[in-house]
């Protein structure tokens, strides 16, 4: 573990130089005691892969308080708290059609069939290593690397919200209309990024995500419901 000054009012604290499980739990660890806390002038946290991005008000609290505090937190730790379990929310999918277009490349290229290629990718946990890109975009580890498939020659200038693709060794989720090079093999009815809900994220890192095929009769009621705001998605705890 180091600590980077970034700037005056922000400090970086490493946990590694790779990406891993292991530093991912500690993370969560210490963000959740950070944020359990509440130290005073302590105004935001933001995980990442393998560090946390502390701002703070320095009129406040000085950086040696928070460096402190982390210090003696990990100290204490025993590296077994959240090693297993975590909460994982069911992100319910349409795959291929027109909500998946890229569904049959991603055959071609794997050499697997649909059925086998939705299997597979509906068949993980993926754990939510860091939120960043646009608002509420998730970057997940776990995909299975046989489902690997390069990003699209020529970008589009517009995928809808809702849309899940893969990128090379990555899969994830479009949580607002943007432009993307990612092979899309389908679509959830979710908002993932909702500013109008109390918040507006619908995941967080060092939680799990699991993929859910649905029809296309089920993804009509429940984006209705999502519309409505009534619909509330299955969470559950991670075995082991």
């Amino acid at each position: 573990m180091r600590f980077l000054n970034a700037g005056d009012s922000a400090l970086v604290v490493e946990f590694g130089n790779e990406i891993s499980e292991a530093i991912n739990r500690t993370i969560k660890f210490v963000t959740d005691a950070l944020d359990r806390a509440n130290l005073q002038g302590v105004l935001d946290l933001t995980p990442t892969y393998r560090s946390i991005l502390i701002n703070f008000d320095p009129l406040r609290v000085p950086a040696s308080s928070i460096t402190d505090f982390v210090t003696k937190t990990l100290a204490a730790w025993s590296g077994s708290s959240g090693a297993s379990g975590g909460e994982v929310i069911e992100i319910p999918v349409l795959y291929g059609g027109g909500m998946g277009p890229d569904l049959d490349f991603i055959c071609k290229h794997t050499g697997l069939g649909s059925a086998e290629v939705i299997r597979r990718h509906s068949s993980i946990e993926y754990l939510i290593y860091m939120l960043g890109f646009t608002p509420g975009f998730a970057y997940l580890g776990g995909m299975p690397a046989e489902l690997a498939t390069p990003r699209l020659a020529k970008p589009r200038a517009l995928i809808p919200a809702g849309s899940v693709g893969i990128a090379a060794a990555q899969t994830g989720i479009y949580p607002v209309e943007s432009p993307g090079g990612w092979q899309l093999l389908g679509r959830t009815p979710l908002k993932i990024f909702n500013y109008e809900r109390s918040d507006p994220f619908l995941l967080a890192a060092g939680s799990y995500l699991k993929f859910v095929p649905i029809s296309g009769e089920e993804y009509e009621a429940i984006e209705k419901a999502e519309n409505e705001g009534s619909y509330q998605p299955k969470r559950y705890r991670k075995a082991g």
